[in-house]
């Protein structure tokens, strides 16, 4: 038998390279299998996922802020938790410093997953059988929180890891970041760093000390069992850890650290703020959607008439309420709108918005009659009335405050001392009708006894007016005679359902109260008042009212600035002996102005206001005759009527054109001497019906005509 030749070394050169060939392609197989089966699996494992939603993610509480962006009053999210908007930017710098070091460091640099803390965390895991360290990044940690799982398995880990890279693909760095924020949980139903804040720190969390920051770091890792309201010796452990992470890594030194180990750890729970609840409520109410609203509330003077209101009600009696408005004159904004004396007191009914109630104003209306007389040429500040015992209409007997009467004394003096006689007096002549028909063309609601028609008694508070359209009324004056229209929410606000619904209608027709000159004349009045003791006399023009029967107490301030009113008494309407404006109310007003701060601001004086004493009044002005006739109807013969020109009419005499024109002047009926005013200025008199006016220029101009016996007429007129 033949043997094979031995092979040489040629042979084994020419064999080597198949062999090896055969070898590297079958290494590469198989690193191409080892590589592409799980790139295979988890490519498929990714395509089963559905879309990522964010949908309850970005649930949040509703937060009511003041003008400023701070924070009134949050809401619980409809499921109990609070859960409020925040970002990196209302966040201290520290306490993100913190979070990073502790929980990602690389966070500013990976996809999503850190490779290095994953292939750490296995190999932990192998070597020890347990979980030594996590390798969660916070984008993993977001993912966990926007799709909540109960188990703990490979696949879900792997779930979170592709979660993390589509979140940080989608929101990028600081939109994950802001998820963090909000969604991390620190104990029962309070949700993110901001909520944390609030629930454990009493404060928002812009400004936090070394501890505080570690405090809210260390929470999310273990919530509930962490929590200091219930757990503080596991919560201090938690943070003091944290602040030995955050030294040993240079975010602070060993110093800080041991000094911020020093303070102690909240105990308890802190209630979220609930500044201007009534507000609040009302703008939830109004747009229930908007998670974010924006009120014209000043926070820092709403707190201080909060807390005013509270004080004030406790030290006058039990069961007491007392509510605050106030609105800037400028821009009808409400600036506080404090509803009770304590939104959570039940022996206070706290829960009802005072400023909303219908309740009796007493004299606080006075100025409105006075104004109404002024503008129509019945009376003039200085005319002499007549405060002596009377009976109007053969049954109503009206009699002041204290029982007495002051004989003759000026309009002035009236109002100053809110005398009822010659208020009455005075809305005999102006008509109850005519006045009512004023206070609900001006934006009041009025409500009257049932089945009544107005009567003298509405100037001594028999119907029915809310704190709030009072308080609108005198803003009236104070911007001149325009009454605003109340603005609730700031500039910047999405504009609720029913504000786009408003806006989208006709503009409103500008509502008055009184002309400029007669709101001079109220408001001039009205700050020679004699303020309640220990106050200034002069600085803000206020007026006082008490109800029928001691139910409540009023008093409204203003300046050029703002209107502030007050409201004191029972929720109930029950009667509270010695419930008096001039005593309870009027001292809150004041010291409401003083908390409001700067110096109170005078309204100018109108070029036409006719600054005279009562004998250089012309004659009709200087007294109001009992025995005269009070209404037109009631004039004996032809009652007095203006012919021409006819209200509401336009009059064309050329004065675009820069012509110089007299307007003439006709009356019917009437007993001579008759005198003209315009605008509150007396133009001309005379035994005829007939006169001349030149006027400046164009624009609107009231005319009136006032009889021997004090009978008038008016009409507005547009002169072009």
């Amino acid at each position: 038998m033949r043997r094979s030749p031995l092979p040489t070394l040629a042979d084994a050169r020419a064999t080597l390279p198949r062999r090896g060939g055969r070898v590297l392609a079958a290494a590469f197989v198989a690193l191409c299998f080892a590589i592409g089966a799980p790139t295979l699996a988890l490519y498929l494992f990714t395509r089963s996922l559905p879309p990522l939603d964010l949908t309850q993610a970005s649930l949040r509480s509703t937060v009511i802020l003041d003008r400023d962006g701070q924070l009134l009053r949050p809401f619980a999210t409809a499921d109990g938790r609070w859960r409020l908007p925040a970002s990196a930017g209302d966040v201290d710098p520290r306490y993100l410093a913190m979070l990073k070091a502790y929980e990602d460091r690389r966070f500013e640099r990976h996809i999503g997953i850190d490779p290095a803390a994953t292939l750490r965390a296995a190999w932990q895991w192998l070597a020890h059988g347990r979980i030594v360290s996590g390798g969660s990044t916070l984008s993993m940690q977001v993912a966990r929180l926007v799709e909540p799982r109960s188990e703990r398995s490979i696949t879900q880990k792997l779930r979170q890891m592709v979660r993390a890279v589509e979140l940080e693909r989608q929101l990028g760095k600081a939109g994950v970041l802001d998820l963090y924020l909000q969604l991390a949980p620190y104990g029962g139903p309070v949700e993110g760093v901001r909520a944390a804040s609030l629930a454990y720190l009493g404060r928002e969390p812009a400004r936090l000390s070394f501890a505080e920051s570690a405090l809210l770091v260390a929470l999310p890792q273990s919530p509930e069992a962490r929590r200091p309201d219930r757990f503080p010796v596991q919560a201090r452990r938690a943070r003091d850890r944290v602040l030995d992470i955050a030294a040993a890594r240079g975010v602070i030194d060993r110093a800080e650290a041991e000094a911020a180990k020093a303070e102690p750890v909240p105990h308890a729970r802190k209630s979220f703020p609930m500044i201007a609840a009534h507000a609040a409520e009302q703008a939830v109410a109004a747009d229930p959607d908007a998670r974010v609203q924006r009120l014209t509330i000043d926070k820092r003077l709403q707190a201080s008439l909060e807390t005013l209101a509270a004080e004030r009600a406790a030290a006058i009696g039990p069961a007491l309420s007392a509510a605050i408005l106030a609105i800037d004159n400028r821009t009808g904004a409400v600036i506080a709108q404090v509803g009770s004396a304590g939104y959570l007191d039940a022996a206070r009914a706290g829960a009802i918005d005072a400023t909303q109630a219908v309740r009796s104003p007493g004299s606080a209306l006075k100025p409105f009659i006075y104004a109404l007389a002024f503008e129509n040429g019945i009376a003039h500040p200085e005319t002499l009335l007549d405060d002596r015992p009377v009976r109007f209409a053969a049954s109503y007997a009206p009699e002041n405050f204290d029982l007495g009467f002051r004989g003759t004394v000026t309009a002035r003096t009236a109002l100053q001392q809110s005398l009822n006689v010659p208020a009455v007096d005075l809305l005999d002549v102006v008509g109850a009708a005519r006045f009512i028909a004023r206070l609900r063309s001006a934006g009041a609601t009025i409500l009257l006894p049932r089945d009544t028609a107005p009567g003298l008694p509405v100037a001594l508070g028999g119907l029915g007016i809310t704190l709030t359209d009072l308080a609108r009324l005198y803003s009236g004056i104070a911007r001149g005679g325009s009454v605003p229209t109340l603005v609730r929410r700031a500039a910047d606000s999405t504009p609720s359902s029913g504000e786009r619904a408003a806006a989208a209608a006709a503009p409103e027709a500008e509502r008055t109260i009184a002309d400029p000159v007669s709101a001079w004349y109220v408001a001039d009045i009205l700050r020679g008042a004699p303020p309640p003791e220990n106050a200034l006399t002069g600085r803000i023009a206020f007026k006082t009212g008490t109800s029928y029967g001691y139910r409540d107490a009023w008093a409204v301030g203003f300046d050029r600035r703002v209107t502030i009113a007050v409201w004191v008494g029972r929720p109930d309407g029950a009667s509270v002996p010695g419930l008096v404006g001039r005593v309870s109310a009027a001292p809150i007003l004041f010291d409401a102005f003083s908390r409001y701060g700067g110096e109170p601001e005078s309204l100018p004086r109108p070029r036409d206001a006719l600054v005279v004493g009562t004998a250089a009044l012309p004659p009709p002005l200087r007294h109001i005759r009992r025995d005269a006739p009070k209404t037109l109807e009631a004039t004996l013969g032809v009652p007095l009527k203006i012919a021409y020109p006819p209200d509401g009419s336009r009059v064309d005499l050329g004065l675009s054109e820069g012509a110089k024109a007299q307007l003439a002047l006709k009356a019917l009926g009437g007993q001579p001497p008759l005198t003209w005013m315009v605008d509150g200025l007396p133009v001309g008199q005379g035994m005829r019906r007939q006169s001349e006016w030149s006027p400046e220029g164009a624009g609107f101009a009231r005319i009136s005509v006032m009889d021997a016996a004090g009978a008038s007429d008016s009409v507005v007129v547009r002169i072009e």
